[in-house]
């Protein structure tokens, strides 16, 4: 019983995901279908696909007994065949329905996953049914629309097994038998006791000879009674697209699931083995003395080898771990969508870059801040028709999103065309709620730090869109956790302009190692802009600030001596980290910068002993652990403190 569990919830979870990944796809052809709406027409290949999504859904949703998914599935399905057939024509109420269907089948979805009880689908179901050409039509998979004389017919049960496999007997050779002979009507999968079975609905004769040779291939069939309306009218499904074919298998045979916990486990056994590669280079510099140049050379030749076979090792595994960031934006259109109709806005979306990859955990965890930027974008950003006009402005706003990649990191972005932020509109309502403002006029690098404050909230009650100003907290707080940045660039009356970049991974990376007195510490490479080397006598002081000169314009310094209590050494050169651009740039200076190197990023989960400015820990092979600088954060503290004084630390490296 509990092996039957087990192979129930792994099952349950591959339910999970292949519906996903058919909700994904119907949600892109929606969008299409909908642009047909005014030509009263749409490409066949868009119904194709919307068709064989929802019949797929359909299938494996009958396997584990999703009643509520099937139905709705299967009615949304029925539309799809009149509007393939040209029995009607596609319509704005017809794709209203659809979008309303797929939210209903998204939610019982959610429920089975969940828990919870499957919510009511009647009125969904009632809704779809109503743009069909008969209203009356079947309400659900097995109801029947029409009485019909009853034809013989045969039910063919197909049980695979590793020992039939090997005779080459599988499900696509019983299909193949199966057309030979007659019409398959449907065909399903469904989970049993003992494994899946393959269950085939077959009009057609079958001699007692035929019968009992396909029971020793595991192939039973048994007469029943089916309609012959029915039969016409489900082999449509089977002839136009192959549906069947896509119901009867959870998923292509050349694409294999992984659990993200398995990758997670592989990432850490290659990072130990890039710490027992630090730990051998460093034992090989020790003996190199001692070996002969020509035995020595081998030796190193034979490391080099390894290290590089190491790095293509890791970055095989981060291949395999990183996804489209069209997973973040696929879902963008209908929240858009339904924003705009709630508003009386009127948007266009663009979307750029959907192919640049990224860790999949990262996607996960930039889901809900992307979703609130879009939905502030568009229900706050974005003024009305009327006033769109009277600025000049075309009357449909609009928002773009893209993605690129930039050396080791991914940059999101988020513009629009609206109405942008107002500084001065911003500090007053600050000042009115209690929250710290910075006194003359607001920067872009303060506006944002004040929005995103805790509490912060421009709007005096909650909409749809958003909610009592947790929403921009939250984004800053999950895009610093994730060691990435966000930046704002907005000109009232233009438009707004939010930048995210973020590390391409956050297991294994490439650190600049960097000496603070007698401390060490490593850098990841993504977070610096460039390293410039600083005369120590060109440093000037402005109040409790450090300035240190920089193309013809000044730049911050953060010495991290100072930050950590560290007692510096003194030298010639300071050598400096420049972070962040233009206004916003702040260079942490350290004593000297040994080199580069490829670290292993063990995060500090404790709360307890997180430190502002400390990413987390890595061991360089010599068995001594080195902290992980976070510069964003120090170069935060440097901006709203100072460090002159050193009576507040970011941190203790002691």
């Amino acid at each position: 019983m509990a092996d039957d569990a087990n192979i129930l919830g792994n099952f349950m979870d591959d339910y999970f995901v292949e519906c996903e990944e058919h909700l994904a796809a119907i949600r892109a052809q929606l969008l299409e279908l909908e642009r047909g709406v005014g030509a009263g027409t749409v490409r066949p290949a868009v119904l194709q696909d919307l068709f064989r999504s929802f019949h797929s859904i359909k299938g494996i949703s009958g396997m584990v007994e999703l009643r509520e998914a099937e139905m709705l599935a299967h009615q949304m399905e029925s539309y799809l065949r009149a509007l393939r057939q040209r029995e009607v024509t596609v319509s704005q109420r017809g794709v209203d329905a659809l979008v309303a269907g797929v939210a209903a089948l998204e939610r019982t979805i959610a429920a089975r996953r969940d828990g919870q009880p499957a919510p009511p689908v009647d009125q969904v179901l009632h809704d779809i049914a109503a743009t069909t050409p008969e209203a009356g039509a079947a309400q659900g998979p097995d109801v029947e629309a029409r009485s019909m004389d009853v034809a013989p017919s045969w039910r063919v049960t197909f049980a695979p097994s590793a020992e039939l496999i090997a005779r080459g007997v599988t499900v696509d050779v019983v299909r193949a038998r199966l057309r030979e002979r007659g019409r398959i009507v449907d065909a399903a999968p469904k989970v049993m006791p003992h494994g899946i079975v393959f269950e085939f609905l077959f009009a057609g004769d079958l001699e007692p000879d035929v019968v009992e040779a396909w029971r020793a291939d595991g192939a039973l069939a048994e007469r029943v009674a089916v309609s012959p309306s029915s039969a016409a009218a489900e082999s449509a499904e089977s002839d136009a697209a192959e549906s069947a074919d896509a119901a009867s298998r959870l998923g292509a045979t050349h694409v294999v699931r992984v659990d993200l916990a398995r990758l997670d486990e592989l990432m850490r056994m290659i990072g130990d083995l890039v710490i027992s590669r630090a730990r051998l280079a460093a034992a090989l510099a020790r003996v190199e003395r001692r070996v002969p140049p020509v035995e020595w050379r081998e030796v190193q030749e034979n490391s080099q080898t390894i290290e590089r076979q190491l790095r293509d090792l890791r970055e095989g595994v981060m291949r395999v771990r990183m996804v489209p960031v069209r997973e973040i934006f696929r879902r963008m259109p209908f929240v858009v969508r339904d924003l705009a109709r709630e508003t009386g806005k009127k948007v266009r979306l663009e979307l750029r870059g959907q192919e640049t990859e990224i860790d999949k955990y990262l996607i996960e965890r930039m889901m809900d801040p992307m979703l609130h930027l879009v939905r502030n974008a568009v229900s706050h950003g974005f003024e009305s028709t009327a006033e769109r006009l009277a600025a000049g402005k075309p009357e449909e706003g609009t928002l773009v999103l893209s993605s690129s990649s930039v050396g080791e990191a991914v940059l999101l972005e988020i513009a629009d065309d609206g109405r942008g932020i107002d500084p001065d509109a911003v500090a007053a309502r600050a000042r009115a709620m209690g929250v710290p403002v910075p006194e003359g006029t607001l920067t872009s690098r303060a506006v944002l730090d004040v929005i995103c404050a805790p509490g912060f909230s421009t709007r005096d009650e909650t909409d749809r869109a958003s909610g009592r100003g947790v929403g921009m907290a939250v984004v800053k707080a999950t895009v610093e956790e994730l060691n990435g940045t966000i930046s704002l660039d907005t000109t009232p009356g233009e438009g707004t302009r939010f930048v995210i970049e973020l590390p391409l991974t956050l297991s294994i990376t490439d650190a600049l190692i960097a000496h603070v007195g007698e401390r060490t510490f490593a850098v990841p490479q993504a977070q610096v802009r460039e390293v410039i080397e600083v005369d120590p006598t060109t440093v000037r002081r402005v109040e409790q600030h450090e300035i240190a000169p920089l193309r013809g314009g000044s730049l911050p310094i953060v010495r991290l001596a100072r930050a950590f209590g560290i007692e510096a050494r003194p030298r010639r050169a300071l050598h400096v980290f420049v972070v962040g651009n233009g206004a916003d740039a702040v260079g942490i200076a350290v004593d000297r910068i040994a080199g580069q190197r490829e670290i292993v990023v063990r995060r500090m989960a404790d709360d307890l002993i997180k430190v502002a400015g400390v990413a987390g820990a890595t061991d360089l092979g010599d068995g001594r652990v080195v902290l992980i600088l976070d510069l964003l954060a120090l170069a935060r503290y440097g901006q709203s403190a100072g460090t002159a004084e050193g009576s507040t630390k970011a941190g203790s490296a002691r």
